[in-house]
């Protein structure tokens, strides 16, 4: 990648490749739903490949959640008909390990050297197969990375009306937890409907998490959570799954009214887990479906709107 006869006087280690700081990959259980998690420093180049990389068949859909962007894919191997400006780059393979998941990626000219040096040099890889990459050259990569499943943590009541605050103290003890098994990768203040008993906001919150052993994750989390709450009505609840779906008309109840505990009891058959029962759980639980979808998280049900 370097051109060792040209002088530097910047001191730029390699001008030519941008390091993306963490790419992170995760998959349903039975292996044939996987999420791609590129974490970006550069926004122009993680824009250009957000609209480039979308054209592969590999891919069902791509979002931006804060600096990074996410590929949903499905495992599989294609012959990319690449074409300069029109379809310069994309993700050409998506394999599924026992504990690593392959990433395949090509591309023409730039876009070849954000498939090959950029992403080979990322933070997360285990190792890599890599084209050299520059000019028009077409290049590619294979990626391997540690295979991970979603874990949402869901967190309500912590704070008291003279101290405290749930969104900050969530945060601080995901990052806290977070190590070479678990990485962090969001977090999303829920609006629940205001019932009488609130601090104030009546929030909850969901930390969510890719990890590779969720048990020390949960442990961890809750041992702080025990350590640092200020409520004796704490709730938190656990979902280790790809997709939180089932849990969206609970949680759309318990933002648009009052929920009875019973509603909560009812919920079976879904790898979810109440940690800590207190009151809150019934927040906590109904937080979880609105991971990263900011929006409607947000939205306020009161009936007044």
């Amino acid at each position: 990648m370097k051109n060792p006869g040209r002088e530097d006087p910047e001191g730029l280690s390699d001008p030519y490749i941008i390091r993306y700081p963490e790419i992170v990959a995760l998959s349903s259980r039975d292996g044939h739903q996987v999420e791609l998690v590129e974490f970006f420093e550069c926004v122009g180049g993680a824009m250009w490949a957000r609209l480039h990389y979308a054209k592969s068949p590999l891919v069902h859909s791509v979002r931006t959640v804060g600096g990074s962007t996410r590929y949903l894919l499905s495992p599989g191997r294609v012959d990319l008909a690449l074409e300069g400006s029109r379809f310069p780059a994309g993700i050409c393979g998506v394999e599924v390990e026992e504990s690593e998941i392959a990433i395949s990626y090509i591309g023409l000219g730039g876009g070849g050297v954000g498939a090959s040096g950029c992403r080979s040099l990322a933070g997360g890889v285990i190792r890599t197969e890599c084209d050299p990459s520059g000019g028009g050259k077409k290049a590619g990569a294979t990626i391997w990375l540690p295979r991970r499943e979603r874990i949402l943590i869901g967190v309500d009541d912590t704070d008291t009306p003279e101290e405290g605050a749930t969104w900050t103290l969530c945060h601080n003890i995901a990052r806290a937890v977070q190590d070479e098994y678990s990485r962090y990768l969001s977090h999303t203040i829920v609006q629940l409907f205001p019932v009488p008993y609130r601090t104030k906001n009546c929030v909850a919150v969901v930390c969510e998490f890719a990890s590779s052993d969720p048990t020390r994750l949960v442990s961890s989390f809750h041992r702080l959570l025990e350590r640092h709450t200020l409520s004796e009505k704490t709730g938190m609840a656990v979902f280790c799954g790809f997709d939180p779906a089932p849990l969206s008309d609970y949680g759309w109840a318990v933002k648009r009214g009052e929920v009875n505990p019973d509603r909560l009891a009812a919920l079976r058959g879904l790898p979810l887990a109440r940690i800590m029962e207190g009151r809150g759980v019934i927040g906590a639980v109904a937080a979880i479906p609105f991971s990263t979808r900011y929006e409607e998280a947000l939205q306020l049900c009161d009936g007044r709107c």
